[in-house]
């Protein structure tokens, strides 16, 4: 059974989902403000550039007198520092709000101790580490920015059930589009996918051989950034990824001058490409890529062990021969069926 602070802290994660998708780089932390056993005041991060969790929270309380004898839950130690917005720590303090129970601290060098520090130097009453394990999940993506200087990275591919990514050349029609693996729920799930990260990347032989337009469509949310590999700048305007719809990043060993929606970022693709390309991400402040094709770009990621999750769909089709998926050796953490395709989870822990 679960602890008064515990179920308050589970309310935290929760409402922090609501920002998925929209507060990158920033986490995405959730707060809840209790009085008298009371949920009186609730928030999660808004989109970047705008309140954090713990002003919206604050915010939301419509008895500004009850703060001083309540308490304030929230997923991530509130931040200390001067960015887009003025420090949580300070707007607690102000409030006067005497208990402050957090997840997990903030490994970010602007913060790292520093919130809880000024909460505690107030008089504050300070508890840590309450649903410690839910909320690292939960700032997975967060954290592994902050730790690893690097996105919290995402395979995903589709293969048919004797082991093929894509179909022999003399398969596919003349004019480039997919070649679709999965049924339409399972695209859909696709869809959803790319509205929760921040980024998405492909190859270029993906671009030259299916066109993909690389947003969303079954689904709603902010398409994420297009990060493309096209190493001798084969990819020409025909293709979607050149229609300046999205802001779009082409990884390339060519120099080019970026405008408007395409930017250019050069790297040697001799040796170590897939932590050039994470450098170039980490650049950008990407917090999270989900890597969608090919064969060849995601088992560089997966060789030079850069990821932590693989998402692959087995669907219900033979090609008999053409281009091997991927091979990975992990832990599978879940296993779903949707309809006749089963969606397998891997975790790179």
């Amino acid at each position: 059974m679960q602890t008064t602070d515990e179920k308050y802290i589970s309310r935290c994660i929760q409402l922090g989902k609501n920002g998925l998708g929209n507060t990158a780089p920033n986490p995405m932390v959730g707060s809840v403000i209790v009085y008298n056993n009371k949920i009186i005041g609730e928030g999660y991060t808004s989109p970047y550039g705008g309140n954090h969790a713990e002003v919206n929270a604050i915010n939301s309380v419509a008895s500004k007198e009850l703060l001083k004898e309540s308490t304030l839950y929230v997923t991530l130690e509130p931040c200390s520092h001067h960015g887009k917005t003025p420090p949580c720590a300070d707007l607690i303090v102000k409030n006067k709000i005497p208990r402050v129970v957090i997840g997990i601290t903030d490994p970010h060098k602007k913060v790292a101790g520093k919130g809880i520090e000024r909460l505690k130097g107030s008089g504050c009453k300070v508890t840590i580490g309450v649903l410690e394990k839910e909320c690292r999940e939960h700032h997975k993506r967060f954290l592994t920015f902050q730790k690893k200087k690097r996105p919290y990275i995402i395979l995903k591919w589709a293969e048919t059930s004797d082991g093929y990514i894509a179909p022999k050349q003399d398969k596919r029609k003349n004019k480039p589009e997919p070649y679709w693996i999965t049924n339409k729920h399972s695209r859909q799930l696709v869809h959803k996918w790319r509205s929760e990260e921040q980024s998405i990347l492909v190859g270029t032989t993906t671009v030259l051989e299916d066109n993909p337009k690389l947003n969303i469509r079954s689904w709603t949310g902010k398409n994420p950034i297009r990060v493309v590999l096209d190493r001798n700048l084969k990819i020409n305007g025909k293709y979607h990824v050149l229609d300046k719809s999205t802001k779009t990043i082409f990884i390339t060993s060519k120099e080019k001058t970026s405008s408007d929606n395409l930017i250019y970022e050069t790297i040697n693709f001799i040796d170590k490409v897939p932590q050039q390309i994470c450098d170039i991400l980490s650049k950008h402040q990407f917090t999270s890529i989900l890597i969608e094709g090919g064969a060849k770009t995601i088992q560089a990621f997966i060789e030079s062990d850069l990821w932590d999750e693989a998402r692959v769909f087995v669907g219900d089709v033979s090609f008999d021969s053409g281009i091997k998926a991927p091979s990975v050796v992990k832990k599978q953490v879940k296993s779903i069926a949707i309809l006749e395709d089963t969606l397998n989870i891997y975790s790179n822990d």
